[in-house]
């Protein structure tokens, strides 16, 4: 006899429908899992002998066989366990095999037959939705993947439990949609004093997804600005939230089940390894600017990243994705975030003070700021400098805006690109924008024209570049309230693209 269960592997954040076959046949006593299997996955059959045990179920003395389809996609993970177990008690007819049509499941077994916490819930239910069948998973998952709210999700606290579902003699209740998490948010721009530009600079950035570089001393306040942008990032709406939580479902970052509606914040260190930002690694695993994805992705002491590293983020900074092949997985994880880095402008850091300066001023400057290549400078659409905070500054009280106060401007700006682009699917905030779509929304008036024609001449701008510098453009008159882009506006774009002094 063959049973058939259900379950899924993971192709970037999709779940595809995995189909697991076991059978029951004579010959000698053996237990074999095929279908390109990993070592997670082999493992599978001991916990499951000692989770049988653990119900007084023996396993034949006869040859079972388990096969996973399509043989030709890996299956990775121990959420293999709880359906090659279920196919295996179908099979053994403990389980009606036609109770299994209906149902996907997922799950890693203990020894003693509990269901244990696994990755990817979330994908696993929109997969089990798409194709109209109720999910199983362990008890740690089931609120994360009752947000699918087309399916009932069935959360079962060990195998017995599923047995006795399964069954009928006793249902278990479906879960619930856990809480909508809110972290507390201590940190307030209106602490920042001075630095007007650069508050300014993040403003602009967080409205229209644009890239930031900031470039001062130590201790002028790259980090505590960038510290302070989550609390001017408009909340997600529900598809982004979806999107989000997804990666990090499939990440393990998710906790009792909450989806938060707050746009992430990742700061990787600069010792990260190239798999750990961009994904990759055993399974090819989503990384840091997949982690970010729909939030802030913030790269403090961008030189010191190794140069590997930083030039692969040209492509996503650009395509909203990354393709992380390897020989035995090729996977897509989407990608847009918002870049916020900063820098020292030297290594010593004091390079505009020839007090305190290295003696190889200012040649040090240039030399460590080129470790960014020209094109993915060309990738930030503002570029500022942060000088060092005057003692009088430090002195007065605090008196700037609060973060309530620009996130209120954010967010009436992004409701516009969000009426503006309601009819381009794909298209959510200005940095999207290109082509005629960019031509049509960010086409300055005639003087605005001029400023920028001008500025390309002088500055030697690229087609990227002067296409970046619409695009602030058209947020600056966003904020600005304003339809039509105007030359304050674009003169306003043009100094944030301004070379620095230390030459790049």
């Amino acid at each position: 006899m063959v049973a058939i269960a259900y379950t899924v592997a993971f192709d970037g954040i999709e779940a595809r429908l995995v189909e697991v076959q076991a059978a029951v046949s004579p010959g000698l006593p053996s237990f074999t899992i095929v279908g390109l299997p990993d070592k997670a996955v082999s493992e599978a059959r001991e916990r499951i002998r000692a989770a049988f045990g653990a119900m007084s179920v023996a396993m034949p003395n006869k040859r079972v066989t388990v096969n996973l389809s399509p043989a030709d996609l890996p299956k990775e993970g121990s959420h293999f366990d709880l359906p090659v177990a279920l196919a295996v008690l179908a099979a053994l007819e403990v389980l009606p095999g036609e109770e299994l049509e209906g149902v996907v499941s997922l799950g890693e077994l203990s020894l003693d037959g509990r269901l244990v916490s696994v990755a990817g819930a979330l994908p696993a239910a929109m997969a089990a939705a798409e194709e109209s069948r109720t999910l199983i998973c362990p008890p740690a998952c089931g609120a994360e993947a009752a947000w699918v709210g087309a399916v009932p999700v069935i959360a079962p606290q060990g195998l017995r439990q599923v047995v006795d579902h399964l069954t009928g003699r006793a249902p278990v209740v479906p879960s619930e949609p856990g809480q909508v998490l809110r972290k507390p948010r201590l940190a307030d721009m209106a602490d920042v004093k001075g630095q007007e530009r650069a508050k300014r600079a993040l403003e602009i950035a967080a409205a229209g997804r644009h890239h930031l570089l900031m470039v001062g001393p130590p201790g002028s306040g790259k980090s505590m600005l960038a510290a302070r942008l989550p609390g001017l990032m408009p909340e997600l709406t529900p598809a982004e939230a979806l999107e989000t939580s997804m990666i990090q479902s499939l990440a393990g970052t998710l906790t009792d089940g909450g989806i938060s509606r707050e746009a992430p914040f990742r700061d990787p260190h600069h010792t990260a390894s190239m798999a750990a930002i961009v994904g990759g690694g055993r399974g090819a695993k989503p990384g840091e600017i997949s982690l970010a994805h729909n939030g802030v992705l913030f790269m403090d002491e961008l030189p010191e990243f190794p140069r590997p590293v930083l030039e692969t983020l040209r492509q996503p900074l650009e395509t909203g994705e990354v393709v992380v092949a390897r020989a035995n997985a090729h996977v897509r994880y989407p990608c847009r975030f918002l870049l916020i880095a900063a820098a020292n402008p030297c290594r010593c850091g004091h390079l505009a003070d020839a007090a305190r300066a290295c003696a190889r001023a200012p040649q040090c400057g240039a030399d460590y700021m080129g470790k960014l290549s020209g094109p993915l400078m060309d990738r930030f659409d503002l570029r500022i400098e942060v000088p060092a905070v005057a003692i009088g500054d430090l002195e007065a009280r605090p008196g700037g805006e609060s973060s309530g106060t620009i996130a209120g401007r954010i967010s009436a700006a992004r409701d516009r690109q969000a009426r503006r682009f309601a009819d381009h699917p794909g298209l959510r905030v200005n940095a999207d924008a290109s082509g005629p779509v960019l031509d049509e929304i960010a086409a300055p008036d005639s003087e605005g024209r001029t400023l920028i024609t001008r500025a390309a001449e002088r500055l030697s701008l690229s087609a990227r570049g002067y296409h970046r510098i619409l695009r602030t453009a058209r947020t600056i008159a966003d904020l600005d309230h304003s339809e039509t882009v105007r030359a304050p506006h674009v003169a306003e774009a043009i100094g944030y693209r301004l070379p620095f002094v230390v030459g790049i």
